[in-house]
C-alpha cells in the first residue's frame, strides 16, 4: 500500500514513493547491464550472480573494492548535472581492481540524499549502468537511502563497490619489478575523483560559467569530467604480449603516495618532469590557490591518470600497442634502488 499525503513517515522526511519512482526511472538502464550470469533483477534483497568466468580460470582470486567521489558531489549539485557521477564511480572502482590485473564481474551502487528527488538517482544511477555496459560488467543492485538531518537537502553521497577476478598466475603484484623497470603513463581526463575539496577552494572566486580562454571551457564543465576508464588500454597491451609487472591508479595521495604501494622494499621511483604536459586545469588551481607544486603532486593526479611499471626492453612494444588503441602514452619515469617518489628533471631538458 503507497503512503498517503499525511503520512507520518514523510512528515518525518523520508518519502518511500520517491524512493519508488526512482527505481523505476533506472530500471531499463540497469537492466542493459544484465548478461546471463544475472539471476535476480532490480529489487530483489540480494544480488545473484553465476560466476561463470572463473571455471575457465586455473586458481580464480576473487578482487574486491569499494570507493566513492568525494567532494565532487558538490560540484555536480552546484551545476545540477549528476549523471557523470555514475561514470567516475564504475570507472574509478574498475581502475583500482584492475591494478592487480583483475577484470570485474559486477558493480554495486549506493546514493544517499537527504531529500530524494527521484530525477537525481535515477541521473546518477542511469550513468553507471551506462558505465557498466560499456565495460561489460553487471550493475547488480545497489541502494538508494533517503536520511533527513545526516545530508544537506539538495547535495547527495555515492559510493560503489566492484567485485572482479583474475587467474592467480596472472595476479600483478608488483613483486617482481626492479630497478631499471620502466615507467608508462597514460593521461587522465581532468581531475577525475580527486581534489574536489583543494580544486573548489581554489576556484571560489570565479566564475564557473565563463568559457575560459586558458581551458577551453568553462570551469564548470572541466571539473565534471568524467574519470576514465584505463581497461582497454591494459587488455592492449596484455594482447601484445608485453609484460606488465606493476601498476598504479593515480587517486587520492597522486603521484607521491600511489605509485609507492606496489613497490617490493627497496625500490623507489622516479619521474621525470617536462616528461608530460601538465593541463590548464590543474596549473589555474595551483596559481588561484597558492598550491605549490610539490603539495600538487600529492593532492592532484596534475593530469596523470595511470602508470604500467614493464621492463626497460618493451617499452617500443608498450608504446605502439597503446597508440594503436587510440591512446597517448608517455614515459614518464623509471623504478630505482631506493624508496618513496622523487622528481628530477627529464633526461631531455638535463
Amino acid at each position: 500500500m503507497s503512503e498517503t499525503n499525511d503520512s507520518a513517515y514523510k512528515r518525518a522526511g523520508v518519502d518511500i514513493d520517491a524512493g519508488a519512482r526512482a527505481v523505476d526511472l533506472m530500471r531499463a538502464a540497469v537492466a542493459r547491464t544484465h548478461t546471463k550470469d544475472v539471476l535476480a533483477g532490480l529489487g530483489s534483497f540480494g544480488g545473484l550472480f553465476r560466476a561463470s568466468a572463473l571455471a575457465a580460470m586455473e586458481d580464480a582470486v576473487l578482487v574486491a573494492s569499494t570507493d566513492g567521489v568525494g567532494t565532487k558531489t558538490k560540484v555536480a549539485s552546484r551545476v545540477g548535472r549528476y549523471d557523470g557521477l555514475g561514470h567516475d564511480i564504475v570507472n574509478h572502482c574498475v581502475n583500482d581492481i584492475l591494478v592487480q590485473g583483475a577484470r570485474p564481474l559486477f558493480f554495486l551502487d549506493y546514493v544517499a540524499m537527504g531529500k530524494l528527488v527521484p530525477e537525481t538517482v535515477a541521473a546518477f544511477v542511469t550513468g553507471a549502468a551506462r558505465a557498466c555496459e560499456a565495460l561489460g560488467v553487471a550493475l547488480l543492485g545497489g541502494e538508494t537511502a533517503e536520511m533527513p538531518g545526516v545530508y544537506v537537502e539538495g547535495e547527495l553521497d555515492v559510493v560503489g563497490t566492484i567485485v572482479g577476478a583474475v587467474d592467480r598466475p596472472k595476479l600483478v603484484d608488483g613483486s617482481r619489478l626492479s630497478a631499471g623497470d620502466v615507467i608508462v603513463a597514460l593521461p587522465s581526463a581532468g581531475l577525475h575523483t580527486n581534489g574536489y575539496s583543494l580544486a573548489r577552494s581554489a576556484l571560489a572566486l570565479l566564475d564557473w560559467n565563463e568559457v575560459r580562454a586558458d581551458l577551453g571551457t568553462s570551469i564548470s564543465d572541466a571539473l565534471l569530467v568524467a574519470h576514465r576508464s584505463y581497461l582497454a588500454a591494459f587488455d592492449a597491451l596484455t594482447s601484445a604480449g608485453v609484460d606488465v609487472r606493476g601498476m598504479s591508479h593515480i587517486t587520492g595521495g597522486g603521484l607521491v603516495d600511489n605509485p609507492p604501494r606496489v613497490l617490493p622494499q627497496g625500490l623507489g621511483i622516479v619521474f621525470r618532469e617536462g616528461s608530460w604536459e601538465i593541463p590548464p586545469l590543474f596549473t589555474l588551481i595551483e596559481r588561484e590557490g597558492g598550491v605549490s607544486r610539490g603539495e600538487a603532486y600529492r593532492a592532484l593526479n596534475m593530469g596523470v591518470g595511470f602508470l604500467f611499471m614493464l621492463p626497460a626492453d618493451e617499452v617500443s612494444a608498450a608504446l605502439s600497442a597503446l597508440r594503436s588503441a587510440g591512446e597517448t602514452p608517455f614515459v614518464i619515469g623509471e623504478v630505482e634502488a631506493g624508496s618513496g617518489v622523487r622528481f628530477a628533471a627529464s633526461e631531455a631538458a638535463s
